[in-house]
């Protein structure tokens, strides 16, 4: 089934005034931003050829989200490379939108989606790099009892191993945009 989010152009904001407009992790996520460094000459170049193509992107976020804060810089970088506009859909806003890309059942963000001139929506990505996302995945996989008693300790557990995996400095951005260009080669 093909999603169409032509609705939603103009309904957003730009990433500009969403950082404008933090309230939680502001500097944080103008940290991340300022750290990055592209991984290598050819992924800037790459990036730097979709220029002219007819892509768009939504971001859904929201500025308490840790994910958004670490991953949605390194997708700004990208994105401006590649002079791809973008409009932020803040979650509790967009809750239509953001209840058509669902991790696991939930609502998992940040989720970056790439649509072309008409809406239709090309690709998705997050919430994470699959390498830091794996533990989650494992997680939801052998605990669907949100009920059992160990269900909050192992979840604890989960988060923790994902904040091991992203480590302290920027490690996983070259994740980030390896995933990216995955994604928009296959597009």
């Amino acid at each position: 089934m093909s999603i169409n989010l032509s609705d939603k152009f103009g309904k957003g904001i730009t990433p500009r005034q969403f950082i404008d407009g933090m309230t939680k992790n502001k500097d944080d996520f103008i940290d991340w931003y300022n750290r990055f460094e592209w991984p290598s000459e050819d992924d800037k170049t790459f990036f730097e050829s979709l220029r002219g193509r007819e892509l768009r992107c939504f971001i859904l976020m929201a500025d308490w989200c840790g994910d958004a804060v670490r991953n949605i810089p390194v997708v700004l970088r990208a994105l401006e490379a590649g002079d791809i506009p973008a409009e932020v859909l803040v979650m509790e806003q967009h809750l239509d939108t953001m209840d058509q890309f669902l991790t696991f059942g939930g609502r998992s963000i940040p989720i970056v989606i790439f649509v072309d001139a008409g809406g239709e929506v090309l690709g998705k990505w997050g919430p994470r790099p699959e390498y830091v996302q794996e533990p989650m995945v494992l997680f939801k996989q052998s605990n669907p009892d949100r009920e059992a008693a160990d269900y909050e300790a192992k979840l604890a557990e989960t988060r923790q191993e994902i904040m091991r995996r992203y480590g302290e400095g920027t490690a996983y951005h070259p994740l980030v945009i390896a995933e990216l260009r995955k994604l928009l080669q296959s597009i």
